[in-house]
């Protein structure tokens, strides 16, 4: 604006009149020339009432686990934009706040079984591995798992192995981690268990706070114990143990310097008598009224020898069960990815084989009333039908849930129900003849003397042909005989 007309601008607002010719001096550089548009409000409707739909729709898909966006488009993307690791750390952390995808359907009653004494709605688990430090335990429920199992927990806070320490293998649908134990500690741990517990107990006497369920925690060992030392995992059952269901005893990760000597027959007795002992001298629980169960997880990589040294600390020891198996060491020829060189161990589709060998030949080493779970490998439900028939009470998953997202559990659990359905049986008849047909026998108990004594006088009976009225007579006469000699 030039001197002239700010001075004319300026003598006109002083007079307050403005002529028609002198309007556009007055009106401010930056003022608009348009008028505002006249709204709509049948289209402002139209358009806000679309989109509640939308996201309406959307929020319904969303939360059904079973959506095929969570197996084919979110998993997916969140696999191609993130490592590994990073991927891992999203979805506990989606699980954990709530607003995770849930399972809606209810179990079929092919799949209930009971193990223990306790009925478990489906034989379907998440291993050790996913939720380390319980974050994510209700949510991981919500995707309809029957046990949910956290840790490894390790007594003191650790941060476990440098990155990158997980790859991924997707052409052979596997994955090699060495975590390392990774572990914010008992302490914390156990805040979040305590968390859990309502103020008022009114729901079903386990740990897991839900009918058919159950809840493990995994323990391990601090890096800088001596490798040797149980006092980790007694540390472990006393401070963990009156809030769980039941105690996994680790000592089969590959990725902890010196944990897989505890597998040893020598070791393995001293570890399982200390932390046997600990557990007796608990309190019964407050939300079981009962005292936790153990159970001993093992590799995929021991040999038929050392197997069997196992059975025989199992059955002196008479813990719960055992978990067959942890990451293997080997590397199958099969495998392609370039990132099968990596250190560490590995899970997936190609470890199902190896950790199957090991099910049944500690199964055949085992008496029937020691329960098996099976774990690696296990993608689909042919799979968990495959470990139910060599012996295995339920099974695991973890690297499957990994690849295929939230809906991996209702899938497996649904393929097995047809499974299940074409062979007229139920889960838990499957795998009870499994475990009469492939467990240990144990031998007969040999009869007393006494026993062998009335036997054969019962054999020597039927050979004279005596009945019971002759054997009378006969001994009557004998004992009138004899009172005539005495007389």
């Amino acid at each position: 604006m030039s001197l002239l007309q700010r001075g004319i601008s300026q003598s006109l607002l002083r007079s307050r009149v403005v002529q028609p010719q002198y309007a556009n001096l007055v009106r401010p550089r930056f003022a608009s020339t348009s008028t505002n548009p006249v709204r709509n409000p049948w289209r402002t409707g139209a358009y806000a009432t679309a989109f509640a739909f939308s996201a309406s729709l959307f929020a319904v898909y969303y939360f059904d686990a079973r959506s095929v966006m969570h197996r084919y488009v979110l998993t997916p993307v969140l696999r191609n934009i993130f490592d590994a690791e990073t991927g891992h750390k999203i979805a506990v952390k989606v699980l954990q706040t709530g607003f995770g995808p849930k399972d809606p359907v209810l179990d079929d009653a092919t799949l209930k079984f009971e193990m223990w004494g306790e009925d478990l709605s489906n034989p379907v688990g998440v291993a050790a591995g996913f939720d380390k430090d319980g974050q994510a335990i209700d949510g991981l429920y919500d995707l309809g798992f029957s046990w949910v199992e956290i840790g490894s927990v390790t007594p003191k806070p650790q941060p476990g192995n440098p990155r990158p320490r997980v790859f991924r293998l997707q052409e052979d649908d596997a994955l090699i981690n060495r975590y390392g134990f990774p572990s914010q500690g008992h302490s914390t741990v156990l805040s979040r268990l305590l968390a859990r517990i309502p103020r008022f107990m009114t729901g079903p006497e386990r740990a897991a706070l839900r009918d058919g369920s159950m809840l493990a925690v995994n323990l391990g060992k601090n890096k800088d114990s001596p490798a040797e030392s149980i006092d980790d995992y007694v540390a472990g059952v006393r401070t963990l143990g009156p809030y769980t269901d039941v105690l996994v005893v680790n000592v089969s990760s590959p990725n902890t310097p010196g944990l897989r000597g505890l597998q040893n027959k020598d070791s393995l007795e001293k570890l399982l008598e200390g932390v046997t002992k600990a557990r007796n001298e608990l309190e019964p629980s407050i939300l079981t009224y009962r005292k936790p169960k153990l159970v001993l997880k093992i590799a995929p990589d021991l040999d038929e020898s050392q197997l069997a040294d196992i059975a025989d600390v199992v059955k002196e020891s008479r813990i719960d069960g055992v978990i067959v198996s942890n990451t293997t060491i080997q590397r199958p020829s099969s495998l392609k990815n370039p990132s099968k060189i990596e250190t560490g161990g590995l899970s997936g589709a190609p470890i199902k084989p190896i950790s199957l060998k090991a099910l049944r030949t500690l199964r055949s080493l085992l008496p029937a009333d020691i329960p098996i779970i099976g774990s690696g490998g296990i993608w689909t439900g042919q799979d968990a039908l495959d470990f139910g028939k060599a012996g295995a009470q339920m099974v695991q998953i973890y690297t499957s849930f990994g690849y295929n997202g939230v809906g991996t559990c209702r899938r497996i659990k649904d393929e097995l129900v047809d499974l299940l359905a074409k062979e007229g049986k139920t889960w838990d008849q499957v795998v009870k003849e499994a475990v009469e047909t492939h467990s240990l026998q144990e031998p007969e108990k040999k009869a007393s003397t006494l026993d062998q004594l009335v036997s054969e006088a019962e054999d020597l009976k039927s050979y004279l042909g005596l009945g019971e009225g002759e054997v009378e007579t006969h001994e009557q006469g004998q004992q009138e005989v004899s009172g005539q000699k005495d007389d």
